[in-house]
């Protein structure tokens, strides 16, 4: 095991962290769309809940992804600096602040949620059917968190190979379960619609257990002193809040705003809120290369920034950009010439094919923008900027709840041209984060 952690900014370097985070992240987007096959052969409205509750508990899932990246950042800023033992304590210290959002999270599914959906669903017997499956789904929050802080250490440390063994637990369990406990199969329970939230669950403790014995069994607890520094501290738990918060309340307005687009969404119809459903899949699956390519940006940079090379940061970024951009052009190519392919595993008529269409071609756009985009982005996160990166989005974002309302409410327009508030969102993203790293004010932050 290497005691050296500094990276280099070689393309093979680029490409050893971020296949890796691929295929890492392409196993829990299995996960959607396997619930979403299996939900879609129940009906097309549950396929349309599905897109509520998914959406619903991603707000919560990014959350913790804020809290990941912004400690990713720092176990990759302290990697540059060749400080292993500091990394056992940030590491140890960001479980705790997991567990203490993770119940929070919980407790404002039980409190505040059902009155917002039934105020704001229109349809009764939808709004019932996604607050029963949020009460049960949302118990894997713990599970979930707890899990993806072993992307802040395994990406930050430049071990991004071993991610994909708990994924790949995740996957497997979920989708045996899924079929199991939808339908009814190998003598377990027909639970339907609610079936899906149990196996979620199921699925994410066991990914849980897998890849922390990944992490004991290979010596990370030894290498990183995870237990010999486990008094807790009010500093570090400082620096990591400072550090995650304004991506935590990023993440989490960026998605809450993708649930009010569904919202407004369902106010078109169960088909419309289906077909979205079938997009924020496909741009979940294929937009993984952006955000693998993003979460390489974050790790690199930190780690650059860390070794005093600050010249060599914006040629990186360029580099990433390129890489990343070739590979989304080719799901772009996919996505346009064989569009009915992926629509069709969602199992749904013709009329459901020639509606959708339209909106996989304005997406395959959005995943092109998205390919630059995120990985600017994140470099503004690799600098240690966490407030850059809130005020971004704060600006981006109110401009796409201003778009999505004219469109979709007040001019009741078909949804896709709604989804082309993705192109507002990612434009908007790239230009502010491009011209602050342009402008070289990142230069000099310490964390």
């Amino acid at each position: 095991m290497t005691t050296d952690l500094r990276l280099q900014t070689s393309v093979r370097q680029i490409l050893g962290l971020a296949l890796p985070i691929s295929v890492a992240m392409l196993v829990p987007q299995i996960n959607f769309i396997t619930n979403n096959v299996f939900l879609g052969g129940l009906g097309e409205l549950e396929l349309a809940c599905a897109g509520i509750t998914g959406v619903y508990y991603l707000i919560f899932a990014v959350i913790g992804n804020g809290l990941n990246n912004g400690l990713q950042s720092l176990i990759a800023r302290r990697a540059g600096q060749n400080l292993l033992k500091e990394i056992g304590q940030l590491f140890f210290h960001g479980a705790w602040v997991a567990l203490a959002i993770a119940f929070a999270g919980i407790a404002i599914t039980y409190t505040l949620a059902p009155m917002i959906l039934r105020a704001t669903l229109h349809d009764t017997v939808v709004a019932d059917q996604v607050i029963h499956f949020l009460l049960i789904r949302i118990w894997g929050l713990p599970f979930l968190y707890l899990y993806v802080m072993r992307n802040a250490l395994l990406v930050g440390t430049n071990q991004t190979r071993y991610l994909v063994w708990g994924t790949l637990a995740e996957a497997l369990t979920n989708i045996f379960l899924d079929y199991s406990l939808i339908y009814g199969h190998f003598g377990m329970p027909t639970l339907g619609f609610d079936g899906a939230a149990y196996a979620s669950i199921i699925a994410e403790g066991t990914g849980l257990v897998v890849i922390y014995a990944v992490i004991h069994f290979k010596g990370f607890n030894k290498q990183f002193a995870f237990f010999e520094q486990t008094k807790l501290s009010r500093a570090t738990f400082k620096l990591i809040l400072v550090q995650s918060s304004p991506l935590i309340a990023q993440y989490a307005i960026s998605i809450i705003t993708w649930e009010y687009f569904y919202i407004l969404i369902e106010h078109h119809g169960a088909r419309a809120l289906a077909i979205s459903n079938t997009m924020r899949n496909i741009f979940g699956v294929a937009g993984i290369f952006s955000w693998a390519f993003a979460a390489t940006t974050n790790t690199m940079v930190s780690n650059i920034i860390g070794q005093g090379r600050e010249e060599e940061v914006l040629p990186l970024i360029k580099r990433i950009v390129l890489i990343s951009m070739g590979c989304s052009f080719v799901i772009f190519a996919l996505l346009n010439l064989f569009p009915v392919v992926f629509l069709s595993f969602f199992g749904q008529g013709e009329e459901f094919l020639s509606e959708a269409l339209p909106v996989v071609r304005v997406v395959s756009v959005a995943l092109l923008m998205m390919a630059f985009g995120s990985v600017w982005l994140n470099a503004v996160t690799g600098t240690g900027n966490t407030l850059v990166n809130l005020t971004i989005e704060a600006i981006t974002i109110t401009i796409y709840c201003v778009y999505v309302y004219i469109v979709l409410e007040y001019m009741d327009l078909p949804i896709t041209w709604g989804w082309i508030s993705e192109w507002v969102y990612w434009l908007g993203m790239f230009s502010m984060a491009f011209f602050y790293m342009r402008s070289g004010r990142w230069k000099g932050k310490k964390i």
